[in-house]
């Protein structure tokens, strides 16, 4: 099963194109995602690459949301296949390829919290919108005790 989801955020602007086919054009849109790696012990004190930059490539509808809707620093969740490929460019030279061929993508964060966490987004933190405390949720009315999972 060729199968991948991804969150990230857009290193820049997606770059759409049209395509001129024999029924009408079609979008197709390029972005890259940084997405953060999980940190091991041996190097979370390590200034090392903390995120890998993965190409993404929507066509048709989802192409149109990207121009309409996404932007650089915008946090989304995409999902879709891996596709390599290759070229021969100018020069002579085999050039390898991979992309992530999007089936959907959705936004991972709420407009508010992403105009607060672009000033200071911090990568360790799994969602910079929720409030660091005392990194416990509350249990909402209503639910009884026995159902928790511990006593």
């Amino acid at each position: 099963m060729n199968r991948v989801i991804l969150m990230g955020r857009l290193t820049r602007d997606p770059d759409v194109r049209y395509s001129q086919g024999g029924e009408g054009s079609m979008a197709v849109a390029r972005y890259t995602l940084a997405v953060d790696r999980r940190r091991t012990r041996s190097n979370e004190s390590s200034n090392e690459q903390t995120a890998d930059f993965i190409s993404c490539v929507a066509f048709a509808r989802s192409a149109e949301f990207a121009e309409k809707y996404l932007h650089q620093g915008t946090k989304v969740v995409v999902s879709g296949r891996i596709q390599t490929g290759s070229y021969t460019n100018k020069d002579g030279q085999r050039v390898y390829t991979t992309d992530v061929v999007v089936d959907d993508q959705e936004f991972a964060e709420s407009k508010a919290s992403a105009a607060s966490s672009e000033a200071a987004y911090t990568p360790s933190r799994s969602n910079p919108a929720a409030p660091a405390g005392d990194g416990f949720m509350n249990i909402p009315d209503g639910v009884e005790d026995e159902g928790l999972p511990f006593n």
